[in-house]
């Protein structure tokens, strides 16, 4: 430190934070007596230092905030509030704008002059001045002043589009980090924050942020499918990876290796729950958020579209004392939903209920969420196990996905408890053969099963655009309904409200299997697949095409939807889909 407790000079600190040697700063003054140069330029000139400690040590030496500029943290439509000859002789680059407040970066944010120059040029009331390295300043103006960054417009125009972290925790204070608490106004953070209220407005259920040869791809999925959202130009991606990091509370130094974050935010006036996930690629990191939104999440069992005998069957099953309750399909078909909605029918004062789940996707009133953490040795067996010694009365499991998993509920159901668990399987019959698989014994199963629910999701008619079509006789064939050519269907024409898809929302198609006295024998004795098919057939269940093909008839979605949905299931013959959309019969 200097004498007379004046303020370090900047090779004092750069020694001793470590960053130079004593010799090292000997050499470089002697060489600065002779150059001229200033001695922190030319130590990052001749790659001594960086320009990140350079401006960390003078923003000690002046007691001020630094930064290094970087795509993303300008909003290159400020530049023309100075013009680039002003921001050249002032060494000043506005960064970006909140409310009336414009943070600059300069070379010398002492400078009183400077700041009033800016205050009159900008017409800003106040001008927040941050460290910046004069050649990292001129660099920017050029890029900017020409043209070289065609950010989108919308960019500049939505600081009042808003986005709030809760539950953040804190980071530590410094020169390098301090930065962070003023980027609310940055085009990186409105970029994030305008994909995140669209996919939330618009009910979406994911975000991908992919990286791209020609610079970044933002898509959202909504009803089961990808559309895209917005197309930032090159240079911005890792800046806002960086800032979908620092929201999702993940390390941004760690770049290739997967992380998973999690966060809660306020959007749209209400609290909603982010799953954020990151991996790296080829191009750069690909990041994907969840979007957990308790208002798109439905869990009355009205409410999903099980059509009244389904949902007589689901409700007969559900009420059973105890046993085994299956939902089975594929990921993202709905199967959590489908069970937040049972346990929901089933919740009560009377009633201990706990669930295992990877991850807890929605928080539920009077139910006890366990969520597993396989890293540290938690996973759905031994949860599982624990919670049979608090004595519940019904246990959820988010997911059957090895053999000691299935053994222990089916243990479970079997002592006088109500288990409810998912299954990858195509169908509910399926979902024997898998536990069988799992070398769980057939005289248990048969025992502990007592129903299987099998679901997808179908995309519903946008009301707006909703016309007449008649299917093709090939279609109408694979739907079991070739005796129909001439019948007009329904179907969305397409329409701005929709994304010209014709489609808005989803409903479930759904196969509830009940186990009937003759389905635990052919279970017990090991039967096939198809004879407990056949089976469920005679006991009046119904397929998923086969519900999907009574959803078509009743103008909810399109005969097309229902063969995308259900083309894993094996293919229908005419007869018993016809059998099952006829009118019923009176018995003699």
């Amino acid at each position: 430190m200097s004498e007379g407790g004046s303020k370090p000079r900047v090779g004092e600190l750069l020694v001793a934070d470590g960053a130079i040697t004593e010799s090292q700063l000997t050499r470089a003054l002697t060489e600065q007596r002779s150059s001229g140069q200033m001695l922190g330029e030319m130590l990052v000139t001749q790659g001594v230092i960086s320009q990140q400690t350079l401006v960390r040590a003078l923003s000690k030496c002046l007691g001020t905030r630094c930064v290094t500029l970087r795509h993303g943290l300008i909003d290159p439509a400020l530049l023309s509030l100075v013009g680039e000859e002003e921001a050249e002789r002032l060494h000043a680059i506005p960064m970006f704008k909140v409310r009336d407040t414009l943070t600059v970066a300069m070379a010398e944010p002492q400078s009183l002059p400077t700041i009033d120059r800016l205050r009159q040029l900008t017409k800003c009331r106040k001008i927040r001045p941050v460290l910046a390295l004069e050649a990292n300043i001129r660099e920017y103006v050029k890029k900017y002043a020409g043209g070289n960054v065609d950010v989108d417009a919308f960019l500049t125009s939505l600081a009042e589009q808003d986005v709030e972290v809760v539950e953040r925790e804190s980071v530590d204070e410094g020169p390098a980090t301090d930065l962070d608490k003023l980027v609310a106004g940055s085009p990186i953070v409105n970029l994030v924050n305008v994909a995140l209220l669209t996919a939330v407005k618009d009910r979406g259920s994911d975000i991908h942020i992919e990286p791209d040869k020609r610079g970044t791809r933002i898509r959202y999925r909504k009803d089961g499918m990808l559309r895209d959202l917005m197309k930032p130009p090159q240079g911005m991606h890792a800046a806002i990876v960086s800032r979908v990091k620092v929201i999702g509370r993940m390390d941004i130094a760690e770049k290739r290796m997967p992380q998973e974050g999690r966060v809660r935010i306020v959007a749209e006036g209400r609290e909603i729950d982010l799953r954020v996930s990151s991996m790296p690629t080829l191009l750069g990191e690909k990041i994907v958020i969840r979007i957990l939104d308790k208002q798109n999440l439905k869990v009355r069992l009205e409410e999903l579209g099980f059509d009244p005998d389904a949902m007589k069957r689901f409700k007969g099953v559900l009420k059973q004392p105890h046993g085994l309750v299956l939902v089975t399909g594929p990921t993202g078909s709905g199967k959590t939903t489908t069970l937040y909605s049972a346990l929901d029918l089933l919740r009560s004062p009377e009633v201990n209920i706990l669930t295992v789940e990877d991850p807890v996707e929605y928080q539920l009133d009077g139910v006890n969420q366990i969520q597993v953490q396989d890293q540290i040795g938690l996973g759905f067996a031994r949860a599982l196990r624990s919670i049979l010694r608090q004595d519940p009365d019904i246990i959820m499991v988010g997911e059957i996905r090895d053999e000691e998993t299935a053994r222990v509920a089916v243990q479970a159901a079997l002592t006088g408890h109500g288990v409810l668990a998912t299954l990858h399987t195509n169908d509910a019959v399926g979902a024997v053969a898998r536990l069988l698989d799992m070398h769980v014994e057939p005289y248990l199963l048969s025992s502990a099963l007592n129903g299987v629910v099998a679901q997808r999701l179908a995309r519903t008619i946008c009301a707006a655009c909703r016309t007449k079509y008649y299917p093709t006789p090939e279609v109408l064939a694979d739907a079991g309904l070739a005796s129909m050519v001439g019948r007009p269907f329904q179907k969305g024409g397409g329409c701005p409200q929709c994304h010209d898809s014709g489609f808005q929302g989803r409903l479930g198609v759904y196969e509830v299997v009940e186990i009937t006295e003759h389905m635990r024998r052919l279970v017990h004795n090991r039967g096939s697949s198809q004879m407990l098919r056949d089976q469920a057939t005679r006991d009046g269940a119904m397929s998923l095409r086969q519900s999907g093909v009574q959803l078509a008839l009743a103008g909810k979605t399109s005969l097309e939807e229902v063969l995308r949905v259900t083309r894993t299931d094996d293919a229908e013959t005419d007869s018993p889909v016809a059998a099952a959309v006829a009118p019923k019969k009176e018995a003699a």
